[in-house]
């Protein structure tokens, strides 16, 4: 926990009903479209895959999509830096693509 307090407080759902991120189908898509704006979203989505949150959608994923994340890369046991390590690619191959 930092000074600023836990993650969750800064997330975007914070403010919004908890039971939009335990829905169905549709909602589901909306609530991932909450996280895709979220300033934490990396956070949330550790926590969920680190501590195997079976239900709900957290950091953009819903429980079906984390499963399969889970499955294809099994020996992870801390997903923060696997997530690091992946944005700090795409960030790196943004700037490579921006120079072309």
């Amino acid at each position: 926990m930092t000074t600023a307090g836990h993650w969750s407080e800064r997330a975007a759902c914070d403010s919004g009903d908890a039971d939009d991120l335990f829905a169905e189908s549709d909602r589901q898509k909306r609530a991932k479209e909450v996280c895709a704006h979220c300033p934490v979203r990396t956070e949330c989505l550790v926590e969920a895959l680190d501590q195997r949150i079976e239900f709900g959608v957290w950091g953009g994923m819903t429980e079906r999509e984390r499963r399969a994340l889970v499955r294809r890369r099994p020996k992870v046991t801390s997903w923060r830096e696997v997530l690091d390590d992946a944005r700090r690619a795409h960030e790196q191959a943004d700037v490579v693509g921006a120079g072309r």
